[in-house]
C-alpha cells in the first residue's frame, strides 16, 4: 500500500523562455540604437582635474578678445581651417586641443569645433584644473 502522494511540485525551475526574452530584448535595443543618429559633435570632454593623457598634436586657442592662434601662432578666423589641414597633413589621427576663455561666445568655440568635425579630427576642450 502507497500511502505517499502521488502529485509531487518539481523544485526543478526551467530558464528556457526566460533566456529567449533577454535574447530578444538584447536584440531589439542593439538594432533600434544603431538608428538613432545624433546631431551632436564628437566632443572628448576631460574631467578638470584630470591629465590630458593623448599627446597634444593641434592646439587652438580663442583669446578674450577673439584672436585665434593654432599651435602659438596668430591665424585669422577664415584662413583657421586651412591651417589646421596644413598641420593635420602628416598626422594620422590627429586631436584638436581648443582652448578657449571663458568669456568667449559660444559660437566661436563650436566654429573651430565644426572645422574639426567637418575634417574627421578628435576635439578636446580643455580645461583650467581646480
Amino acid at each position: 500500500m502507497d500511502l505517499r502522494g502521488r502529485s509531487k511540485v518539481s523544485a526543478e525551475f526551467s530558464m528556457s523562455s526566460m533566456t529567449d526574452i533577454v535574447f530578444l530584448l538584447l536584440i531589439f535595443f542593439m538594432l533600434t540604437s544603431t538608428l538613432v543618429t545624433t546631431s551632436a559633435l564628437d566632443l572628448v570632454l576631460p574631467k578638470s582635474k584630470a591629465e590630458t593623457v593623448k599627446k597634444q598634436d593641434i592646439t587652438v586657442s580663442i583669446s578674450r578678445d577673439l584672436q585665434f592662434k593654432v599651435n602659438d601662432v596668430a591665424v585669422s578666423e577664415a584662413n583657421l581651417e586651412r591651417t589646421l589641414l596644413s598641420h593635420s597633413r602628416d598626422i594620422e589621427s590627429p586631436v584638436v586641443i581648443l582652448m578657449a576663455d571663458e568669456n568667449v561666445p559660444t559660437g566661436k568655440a563650436v566654429f573651430v569645433m565644426d572645422i574639426a568635425y567637418r575634417n574627421r579630427m578628435k576635439m578636446v576642450l580643455a580645461t583650467d584644473p581646480k
